[in-house]
């Protein structure tokens, strides 16, 4: 019987090095923030030298939070995204407007109820990434939520919130998400990973794999 494979998401990244080693690694997805006021925040020189490092079939994914259109197509245009992710407030339309898939990240903090209610207002999303801050706060912060709270949309569910090496096994016994999104987890400061922790979130998701198929 085939093992169920969890896809596993490092966001955040600023470092060439940093990319060829998720890429080493064997990571599905490889985020690059342009949310502004983020500490991970890429320019946009920076974040074309670090796509060049992405090869297929990682995917490149833009991670954003309320920037303008006009801001998002640009990126789009010079990036090449695989994936787009919204953060912010954006409606269906504007998630759609960039001929991309994209994600939409709920917020879980406080129970997950608008989560649940704003699952229905993005038919057009390619899969939803629960994260746990509130509803109104910032995302990316390391705060993980009760996963028995994890809707079931029907499309695939990335989880994310609080994720490293200590809890992403319990996480995907938890939920058995698509995929596991980490930053903060794998990181010495902010946008800085740490390349044995890295390494040890790989292992323990795939052991937290292994461990579901028997």
């Amino acid at each position: 019987m085939p093992v169920s494979r969890t896809r596993i998401k490092f966001c955040g990244l600023t470092r060439p090095g940093d990319v060829r080693l998720a890429v080493e690694l064997g990571v599905d997805a490889i985020g690059f923030v342009f949310a502004a006021g983020s500490p991970r925040r890429l320019e946009p020189g920076q974040a074309l030298a670090l796509r060049e490092a992405v090869p297929p079939p990682v995917a490149a994914v833009a991670l954003f939070m309320d920037n303008p259109a006009e801001e998002v197509r640009r990126i789009v245009r010079a990036l090449r995204p695989d994936l787009l992710q919204f953060h912010g407030g954006e409606d269906e339309t504007f998630c759609r407007g960039f001929d991309r898939p994209y994600l939409k990240v709920l917020a879980m903090g406080q129970g997950g109820t608008e989560a649940r209610q704003a699952l229905a207002r993005y038919p057009s999303a390619s899969g939803f990434l629960l994260d746990g801050h509130a509803p109104g706060q910032r995302g990316g912060s390391g705060q993980a939520f009760d996963w028995s709270r994890a809707p079931a949309p029907g499309r695939p569910v990335w989880l994310a919130g609080g994720l490293g090496p200590d809890n992403v096994g319990r996480a995907i016994r938890a939920v058995r998400p698509y995929a596991v999104d980490v930053s903060s987890g794998i990181e010495r400061a902010p946008g800085i990973k740490d390349g044995a922790k890295m390494q040890a979130f790989v292992e323990e998701v795939r052991r937290a794999d292994r461990s579901g198929s028997e």
